[in-house]
């Protein structure tokens, strides 16, 4: 797999890569990708008896004002016993709260506090880094490329 490809908007089904050992490098790349983009957070939540769950209960609070309990555990997709107790540590820890929905007092939406945007941002911010820096150096047409087929996949986990 070549660094330099570039993919384009339009780009022919022959720029797909072809073949089980494009496809299993494909993969190879992700995985040390994904342990670049994870391991400075997963130290940061570490230091607090946190993991990635809660981390991922933060960014999507943090970007979605006013998402419900109900919406989070859909959105995860994880059952209700399963988001219960890493909400608790939040909330324990001072960076969520959960509070009635103005619309509707049966709903409860979370809310980071203060503190709970802080370490957002830290979290977060420290993965937007590593996304802007590998998009620079890869190139002008690299984010288009890459986020079509990120999309691609996540349709596969029912993202709209």
């Amino acid at each position: 797999m070549s660094a330099k490809t570039p993919v384009t908007k339009g780009a022919s089904r022959s720029a797909v890569p072809k073949g089980q050992a494009a496809l299993n490098e494909a993969w190879r790349v992700m995985h040390f990708a994904l342990r670049a983009v994870i391991a400075e957070p997963d130290r940061i939540l570490a230091t607090r008896g946190l993991t990635r769950m809660h981390h991922r209960i933060l960014f999507f609070v943090a970007h979605t004002p006013g998402m419900s309990v109900g919406e989070l555990q859909s959105t995860l997709d994880v059952t209700k016993q399963a988001l219960n107790a890493p909400l608790r540590q939040l909330q324990t820890q001072g960076l969520i709260e959960l509070a009635k929905a103005d619309h509707d007092a049966r709903v409860r939406e979370i809310r980071l506090t203060a503190d709970g945007v802080a370490l957002e941002a830290q979290l977060t911010g420290e993965q937007q880094r590593l996304f802007a820096d590998a998009f620079a150096r890869a190139g002008a047409q690299a984010h288009e490329g890459w986020r079509a087929v990120m999309l691609e996949l996540a349709r596969h986990a029912g993202m709209r």
